[in-house]
């Protein structure tokens, strides 16, 4: 029993992996911007609980910590892994803006623009790598 090779099924899974990667890569820079802001955030939303007792103990904090699990839900770090699995959520989330991005550049590079010939350049130079 043989298998059907196709080149281009092959292209896309390299440019699937490659977006991965990069798509990774920009989720956990986002991530530690989002750590940045939420350290200082959290300890500060405390401090004035602390002082200024308003409804609940606590109050300021858990409305700062909720903002952060919805920021944090929203950058996705492992949804490539989720892709597979069908899980991909199409809220706004830094995935949903990666694939609006990446629809664009296919549909340059399917009208023949000059992201075409980026890509022809990118994977000679993957497949000379490979050899």
């Amino acid at each position: 029993m043989t298998e059907s090779f196709s080149p281009h099924a092959d292209e896309r899974s390299r440019w699937r992996f490659v977006c991965d990667v990069l798509a990774l890569q920009l989720k956990l820079l986002a991530g530690n911007v989002h750590n940045f802001i939420l350290i200082p955030a959290t300890l500060a939303a405390a401090l004035l609980d602390l002082i200024f007792k308003s409804g609940t103990h606590g109050a300021r904090f858990y409305r700062v910590l909720e903002w952060g699990r919805r920021a944090e839900e929203s950058i996705g770090l492992y949804s490539a892994i989720d892709r597979d699995r069908d899980v991909v959520k199409r809220d706004f989330t830094l995935d949903s803006v990666v694939s609006q991005l990446e629809e664009a550049i296919v549909r340059e590079y399917e009208n023949g623009g000059t992201v075409a010939s980026m890509k022809a350049a990118v994977d000679s130079a993957l497949d000379l790598l490979h050899r």
